[in-house]
């Protein structure tokens, strides 16, 4: 296994990937709340990791990431209400867009995709072991988290506790001991659909403690990575180590990774700004292929502007490995003296998971390619494949090679695995014979099941 370094935001430095049970990594990444269909900047974390797995997997780790659902919330209650739907109807709808739009990314599924939903016993048992310790106390069928019992809170943003105002927007604060107290509960309200009996009465959970009990329940402690956008360093993140550490003193996870924001005009881009471009609007206008591109263009703990230009340039760069793609001979073995280049791509990502770095090497590669085929030399793919992979632009020889799948194809395959998922492996089977009929067929890989053109 090759060393790698992750920038973790808990110490501010590089730190060394040590594996609690080598070579098994775990990596939680914090998914979206599903009140609407998710945006260019919500695809961000998922493409991140989701890259992060299959760079980690190509230098010899076991991988399992998990990126969670959120769909309890009050941002789902107040779409629900707007819409004139109940919150579950919606939560699920929105869950459904939400899968639809990133298996479009063409990067396979996370191996576990929790819901909140479905931890409530986990989620009250947690609760009740920070009550049982002294670090939780209820008022009114509400539970708090007592920020101040916690010696450690602020860790992780480096924040001093009068500048940590939680802004949970909700009408307690005079029930409150702090306000920096946040909670782990709430007490059902009028108007609310959704509810859950607990030991202090019908409610349902914060946002926080939902992703405490869904990492321990998937990942166990102490588990390798946490990560996400770096807009949830606080309170979101700052909350689950609280959290945890008070109930089981042991740590959440050993590295912090966080993301940087995608920005349309001079803030990040986000629904309560309103200056959002939906993933699915973008992948009909610029295709998987291009917004994989301009994602990996950045480096990923930086914030990544977001322009049509932008993703135009992309377009361009990625016609340019396509192009390539169709110059080669695939049946024909790498050209000798291309090792160095597959060197410096894997230790660009080695140190700080530098995608731009990498993908500078790959075009160093398809410059140095395209000077032996102008002088006459038949030369394969080689390795290239393989980086390409890594950085999820591989159907870009897949295209070239009559491959790659298309939209209605990879969405059977989608559901093929979600019916999979279910247990119903009858319907599962006819989805693999619908594939088949329309001349794809199921390879697994690394990252997972993808579908590709049938040979003959």
């Amino acid at each position: 296994m090759r060393e790698v370094l992750i920038h973790d935001t808990l110490t501010g430095t590089l730190r060394r990937l040590e594996p609690r049970d080598p070579p098994n990594v775990g990596i939680y990444a914090c998914g979206p709340t599903v009140y609407d269909r998710i945006h260019v900047g919500n695809a961000r974390p998922y493409v991140v990791f989701s890259l992060f797995k299959r760079f980690l997997t190509s230098v010899g780790y076991r991988v399992r990431l998990v990126i969670n659902i959120t769909d309890i919330n009050d941002k789902i209650y107040e779409a629900a209400r707007r819409a004139g739907l109940p919150s579950t109807e919606l939560a699920e709808r929105m869950t459904r867009h939400y899968i639809e739009d990133t298996n479009r990314l063409g990067l396979g599924r996370p191996d576990a995709e929790p819901r909140a939903s479905e931890t409530i016993d986990r989620i009250i048992e947690l609760i009740e072991e920070l009550i049982r310790q002294g670090h939780a106390y209820v008022v009114d069928g509400d539970v708090y988290f007592r920020v101040r019992s916690f010696e450690g809170y602020g860790k992780l943003s480096n924040r001093a506790l009068e500048e940590m105002e939680q802004g949970e927007g909700d009408d307690a604060a005079a029930r409150k001991e702090s306000p920096h107290d946040f909670a782990l509960w709430k007490a059902r309200k009028p108007g609310e659909d959704t509810w859950w009996p607990s030991p202090w009465g019908e409610g349902r959970p914060g946002w926080h403690i939902e992703c405490s009990a869904m990492a321990e329940a998937f990942l166990g402690l102490d588990f390798e990575i946490h990560g996400g956008g770096s807009d949830l360093i606080f309170p979101h993140h700052e909350n689950e180590i609280a959290q945890t550490e008070a109930a089981r003193h042991r740590p959440l996870a050993r590295i912090w990774m966080h993301n940087g924001m995608v920005e349309l005009g001079e803030e990040k881009m986000a629904k309560s700004v309103g200056n959002i471009r939906r993933l699915y609007e973008v992948l009909d206008e610029f295709g998987r292929d291009a917004l994989i591109m301009y994602f990996v263009g950045g480096h990923y703990r930086q914030p990544l502007r977001f322009s049509e230009e932008l993703l135009a340039e992309a377009s361009r760069a990625a016609d340019r490995v396509r192009e390539l793609g169709r110059r080669l001979d695939p049946a024909a073995p790498e050209p000798p003296g291309m090792d160095p280049y597959v060197e410096r791509f894997y230790a660009a990502l080695a140190r700080d998971f530098n995608t731009p770095a990498a993908r500078a090497v790959i075009f160093d590669w398809v410059s140095a390619a395209n000077r032996r085929l102008d002088a006459g030399e038949r030369i394969g793919p080689g390795r290239l494949r393989e980086m390409l992979w890594v950085l999820g632009l591989d159907q870009l020889l897949a295209a070239s090679d009559g491959e790659v799948a298309d939209d209605e194809a990879r969405r059977l395959l989608a559901e093929r695995e979600e019916a999979r998922r279910r247990r119903d492996f009858e319907r599962a089977d006819e989805l693999r014979d619908e594939l088949r009929r329309r001349g794809f067929e199921v390879r697994d890989t690394p990252a997972g099941p993808e579908v590709v053109r049938r040979e003959g």
